[in-house]
Order: C-alpha cells, then sequence, then structure tokens
C-alpha cells in the first residue's frame, strides 16, 4: 500500500464543484474510512492559540491538573489524567492524558442533562477563549462537511444540520508524554472513534495509521495544516456501512523521537442526544441487508460505548 494512496481533498473545489468533491470525499470514505481535507479555511492564529493554551495546561503540575479531573463523569469535561481510557478489549491502557470540552448551552436547554458544565483551568487565563473559539470554527466546518456527506448519499444537503445542531460534540485536547524505553502499551491502541465524523488536527507528527481493508496498517501523514477527517460509528450505522469506521491507532514514536511528546486535538462532532440512529433506507439493499433493524439514539449508543472504553 503506498502512502499516497489517501489523497488529500481541497475545500476550494468543494466550495466551485460541490458535487465533485463530495464524489471524491466519499470515494475516500468508502474506500479507508478516511479523508483528508486541505484549503479548509481555519483561522491559523485561532489553531495555534488553542495549541499553546493546550501545552501550557499539560505543563501544569500533576496536582494541579487533577483538580479538573471529574470523579464518575465518564470523561466528558475536563481532565482525564494519564493512564485512564482504553480501548475497546484491549488490555493495557493508552499511553495518553487529554482534556475534554464540550457544546456551551444555556441552564434551560433542553438537553443540559446530557450535557455538563465545562470546566476552565483557571491557572490559564486565555484556555477558555482562545479553546472553545476552536470548537466553534470546527463545529461550522464539520457541518459543512457533513453537506458532503449528505450529497454523496443522495440525501438532501442539510439532511444533517437538524440531527447534529446542538450535538453533543466534544472537543479534546490531547498530550502523549515522551515514551520510556520498553513501555508498556501504545499511544492509542487500534479503536474506531464513537461519533459522525471526527476532524483531527495535529496529525502531522508521525505515528497515525489507519487499518485498511486489506489488512495492512498505512501512516496518515497529511500535508502541513490539513484535517484528517473519518467516519465514525455513528455514521457507520446510520449508513449500514455504506460509509466505514476504519480502525486507527497512534503508535510509539521511533526510539530518537521517544523523548519528544505529541500533541493534537481531534474534534469529535456527535449527533444531537435524542437524534434515533435509524438504517436510511437507501443504504440497505440485498447485497447489504440491514445489520442494524432496532434504532438506537445517539445518548443511548454513546454512553454504550464509553463504558466499553473503561470512561463510564
Amino acid at each position: 500500500m503506498v502512502l499516497d494512496a489517501l489523497p488529500a481533498l481541497s475545500m476550494r473545489e468543494r466550495r466551485d464543484d460541490p458535487h465533485a468533491f463530495a464524489q471524491k470525499m466519499g470515494e475516500s470514505y468508502t474506500r479507508f474510512g478516511f479523508a483528508i481535507v486541505r484549503d479548509h479555511g481555519l483561522d491559523s492564529a485561532t489553531i495555534a492559540r488553542a495549541l499553546v493554551a493546550t501545552k501550557n495546561f499539560f505543563a501544569l503540575p500533576e496536582e494541579v491538573k487533577r483538580r479538573y479531573h471529574v470523579a464518575g463523569g465518564a470523561g466528558q469535561r475536563g481532565y482525564i489524567p494519564f493512564g485512564v481510557e482504553a480501548a475497546k478489549g484491549a488490555k493495557a491502557v493508552d499511553l495518553k492524558e487529554f482534556w475534554h470540552v464540550g457544546r456551551e448551552l444555556g441552564e434551560g436547554h433542553r438537553f443540559r442533562q446530557f450535557m455538563p458544565h465545562n470546566l476552565w483551568p483557571e491557572e490559564i487565563a486565555s484556555f477558555r477563549a482562545d479553546v472553545y473559539g476552536l470548537y466553534e470554527a470546527l463545529d461550522a466546518l464539520g457541518a459543512e462537511l457533513l453537506q458532503s456527506i449528505a450529497l454523496y448519499l443522495n440525501l438532501a444537503p442539510d439532511f444533517f444540520a437538524s440531527a447534529t445542531r446542538d450535538g453533543n460534540s466534544v472537543l479534546r485536547l490531547l498530550h502523549y508524554p515522551p515514551t520510556p524505553p520498553n513501555p508498556t502499551g501504545v499511544r492509542a491502541e487500534a479503536h474506531e472513534d464513537i461519533n459522525v465524523i471526527t476532524l483531527l488536527l495535529g496529525a502531522e507528527e508521525a505515528g497515525l495509521q489507519l487499518l485498511t481493508r486489506e489488512g495492512q496498517w498505512l501512516a496518515v501523514n497529511p500535508p502541513e495544516g490539513a484535517l484528517v477527517v473519518n467516519v465514525g460509528d455513528m455514521l457507520q450505522r446510520l449508513t449500514n456501512h455504506v460509509l466505514p469506521s476504519t480502525s486507527h491507532r497512534v503508535v510509539n514514536p521511533a526510539p530518537e523521537r521517544a523523548h519528544l511528546p505529541r500533541y493534537s486535538i481531534p474534534f469529535f462532532l456527535h449527533f444531537a442526544p435524542d437524534f434515533l440512529i435509524e438504517t436510511l433506507p437507501s443504504c440497505v439493499s440485498a447485497e447489504n441487508p440491514n445489520r442494524y433493524p432496532t434504532p438506537i439514539t445517539a445518548q443511548d449508543f454513546l454512553y454504550e460505548r464509553l463504558r466499553e472504553i473503561r470512561l463510564a
């Protein structure tokens, strides 16, 4: 498998020829479950500020970071310490720590019960503005990419708009510390994402790999500044595996880079909690019978999976 088998798609083409872009994106998803998207229009200064905030938080002393860990909170907000999360079925925990930011909602919002309040580290004055600014930018970009997915599936371009409006989306600030000699486990064991689509910043640093349908691990090394956007299990279920959610992992670095940390920022775009994930009729055929005859709400699906990865 050659590295350039995963092409980089340009958002400029999406704005010039939405149907051509949607076709290329759909083909990349059908083949790999992943797409690389460049020329996405995200403000580089917004990304840079969020990355600085990320590094500043993880540089804080352990006892300070742990003040923002919510016991019993299923890892939905705040700090999740090193060695807590594990891939489904994995024996060893992942070699990472992270911070979760969710959607800001008013007290009277109907989804308030499903979306806890965000935590904001008081030690970093600009953290809230810098990190939530990136959350909002990725939320808007994700909505635009979902229009292309809808076009590929021959749905109305706004099909996903109401399904993801006020969705339970989460921005994760990820820190993989330097790896010791002969570590137990890897930075992120093979897994699939729970959500609809994931928009990932920071994949330029080597380590991310996807599992091809031929059973080979393919390195994902996007051009500088490009996004990696992959299908999650919710979208796979909705489309009856027409768009597959692909196993991926972050392997440990080569020995000469083991002393370096790795940072990345994935945005996990989710459906609204009450959205019913029910197989699209257009994705069912004699060759592809309905794998999921019983629908499930996005909230129930989420918590089912959080239990599997040891966060709930």
